[in-house]
């Protein structure tokens, strides 16, 4: 370990969030160091599930094929009450506007042996499992860091230790997170806390489970959550009752009673089985100077949406946009003031959704459960509001106000297109970025040099798309991107480069002002901005 040498980031923690960051700016060449205090990667199932959005994210770190190997599509997650009337359907098999069905299972292990694979194939990349964060200390030009070797997770002798500096640190290290600690950043606790029992096993081959493929079981008498593990694996999640200890679901014989209406010790091999308690708890701010927070460290919800590692990804590849425009002299390390403002407001939203679902789910009282299954039956419960979006931050506001204007801060859609001579992926034709979409005439018409110019240093890919593949267009296969911009009124929208949306325009002519607010939105400085790494994508593309 080279304590002389000047990192442009170190993540404390190595799971998927950690091993994303580390790949997703690896990939970028700059240089990353990931200190984890486990020396090899946890070997047991976690999360089970990712939406849309973040596989179009793995899919943009090139990991498509590979996942396939260890996920499958989502079905309709439904919630049944005691009887098995069906209460709630939300069907995650349907088309996304991401390109694919809504969500997927997967196996955790699985996903972080694949992270792990790559992120130790980045040159620049260094991973150093057993390394445990003893202190943290910043200053104008970066951060120490002071680690010590662990076997087995806990600390060696005090002359294993190692002190590391960085421009920046990214605290993706879990719900007890030693950064968040050190910086002296508070919890916030929403309320929500149950105990669940959480069983995941392995059917024996040809064994054919009669079980709803994703479902919650809506019963007093114990309310459970059944869903797959990813090819192969089943899970099962039990509450614990009101009457019942800790320690009286901890037994194996207690897991094979309560699997007993399933599955049984001759047709499924137990993998594991632990006590959890579902939180829900945010962190007051994801910034400390140049340290940042991400993942669990940063927010905890309950599994009920299946949002908790989602949510941490999203922290990452919100993270390594605005670092590497910070990199690149593009802008100043102000533009991480803003990842609080637009990271908390949708995880706020995602942990208050979730929540309100685990309070129609973890009901024991048979009175009440029967109260709610009338509601639900009769149709006076209202179906759930749609994904959050972003509602600060860098999205085009209302001055007025401070309100998002239009599509602003919504996921932007993906599908399928026309490109130089064959069909494709959007992403894999234009790869990552800003990006100006446009199903008008040629948006940059209008535009002075200074706009230009703009364009220039942002790298913006310039796309104009038709429905018949006109000359100098891109081909709409799909039909989403006219569909998204018709229905919103727009002729053009301008995508950041994590996919969301900076806002939107119904004539060419109002461009100029939607890059005015950009550039402040930014707090882009004077001046041309930095150089330009080799193997960078090329300069804004206008087709």
């Amino acid at each position: 370990m080279n304590e002389n040498k000047i990192h442009d980031v170190a993540i404390v923690g190595y799971g998927p969030v950690g091993q994303t960051l580390a790949i997703l700016l690896g990939n970028l060449g700059y240089s990353v160091a990931v200190y984890e205090r486990w020396q090899s990667l946890y070997p047991l199932p976690r999360a089970v599930f990712h939406d849309h959005e973040i596989r179009r994210v793995f899919r943009m770190m090139g990991l498509e094929e590979e996942l396939q190997e260890i996920s499958q599509p989502s079905a309709c997650y439904q919630w049944f009450n005691a009887d098995w009337k069906v209460l709630v359907e939300i069907d995650w098999s349907a088309e996304s506007i991401s390109d694919g069905p809504f969500g997927y299972l997967f196996n955790q292990p699985g996903l972080e042996a694949i992270l792990d694979r790559r992120a130790k194939a980045i040159g620049n990349v260094e991973v150093h499992q057993g390394w445990e964060m003893l202190g943290l200390s910043q200053d104008e030009q970066g951060c120490e860091l002071r680690l010590q070797r662990t076997q087995r997770g806990e600390q060696t002798s005090a002359d294993s230790e190692r002190t590391v500096r960085a421009r920046y640190v990214i605290g993706a290290d879990g719900a007890n997170s030693a950064v968040r600690r050190e910086c002296g950043i508070d919890w916030q606790d929403l309320g929500f806390q149950e105990d669940w029992l959480v069983v995941d096993l392995q059917p024996k081959p040809g064994v054919e489970l009669d079980v709803p493929d994703i479902g919650q079981w809506c019963n007093p008498a114990r309310p459970t959550t059944m869903v797959p593990g990813g090819p192969g694996y089943r899970r099962w999640e039990f509450m614990r009752l009101p009457h019942e200890t800790l320690e009286d679901l901890q037994s194996t014989d207690k897991v094979w009673e309560l699997l007993s209406p399933w599955v049984t010790p001759d047709t499924a091999t137990l993998v594991r089985h632990a006590v959890y308690q579902f939180r829900s708890r945010i962190a007051q701010t994801w910034r400390h100077g140049r340290v940042l927070l991400a993942g669990d460290a940063a927010h905890l919800m309950p599994p009920f949406m299946g949002q908790g590692m989602c949510s941490g990804i999203r922290d990452a590849w919100n993270l390594s946009w605005r670092l590497d425009l910070i990199f690149r002299g593009i802008c100043s390390e102000a533009l991480l003031d803003s990842y609080t403002l637009e990271r908390k407001p949708q995880i706020r939203a995602v942990i208050d959704a979730s929540v309100e679902m685990g309070k129609v789910v973890c009901v024991a009282d048979p009175q009440k459960a029967a109260e709610r299954d009338a509601a639900f039956l009769s149709g006076q419960v209202p179906p759930l509001p749609p994904f959050p979006g972003l509602v600060d931050g860098v999205v085009h506001k209302d001055e007025r106000n401070g309100r998002a204007l239009g599509p602003a801060g919504c996921l932007g859609v993906h599908g399928e297109i026309e490109y130089d001579g064959r069909r494709q992926r959007y992403d894999d034709a234009f790869g990552r970025g800003f990006h100006l979409l446009s199903i008008a005439d040629d948006p940059l018409a209008a535009l002075s040099s200074a706009h230009k110019a703009l364009l220039e240093r942002l790298q913006m890919t310039v796309v104009r798309l038709s429905q018949d593949g006109a000359p100098g267009t891109c081909r709409d296969l799909s039909g989403k991107y006219h569909q998204f911009l018709s229905a919103a009124g727009l002729q053009a929208v301008l995508v950041r480069p994590d996919f969301y949306v900076y806002g939107g325009i119904t004539h060419a002519s109002e461009l100029p002002q939607l890059l005015d607010a950009l550039s402040r939105d930014l707090n882009l400085p004077s001046g041309r901005g930095g150089a330009v790494r080799e193997g960078r994508r090329p300069l804004a593309a206008q087709l």
